[in-house]
């Protein structure tokens, strides 16, 4: 699976999910540190990644575009250092494939995980 990173999340966690077999890549290392989140939401549509970030922005942008993609795996736990979150991505990524395949918001907290097939609306 191909998957960005948003700049608040670390780019430590690009190289846990590479040698997991997929491929990553920081926002950071592709656009500018500053670029506005529907540019960076645009880019990855347009190049076919799921966006991992821990910004509510996006969840809001797709629910009020009604854009079937791309898919967002949104963190929001306390503790996003790169070894707690690299393997909860995977875990997710494991879970609910067919869903970020077919576009996906899905946002992981302490507890739970919540899925909602796009378009949301």
């Amino acid at each position: 699976m191909k998957l960005l990173l948003d700049m608040n999340l670390s780019s430590q966690i690009v190289d846990m999910l590479t040698d997991a077999g997929h491929h990553a890549a920081h926002w950071g290392m592709i656009g500018k540190r500053n670029a506005e989140d529907g540019e960076i939401l645009t880019w990855a549509q347009e190049n076919g990644y799921v966006i991992l970030t821990n910004d509510l922005d996006f969840g809001t942008i797709l629910a009020t575009t009604g854009f079937e993609s791309p898919s967002i795996i949104q963190i929001r736990r306390r503790n996003v250092r790169p070894e707690v979150i690299a393997p909860l991505v995977l875990q997710v990524i494991e879970k609910f494939t067919t869903e970020l395949e077919a576009g996906a918001l899905i946002v992981v907290d302490e507890y739970r995980y919540r899925v909602r097939l796009l378009p949301i609306g």
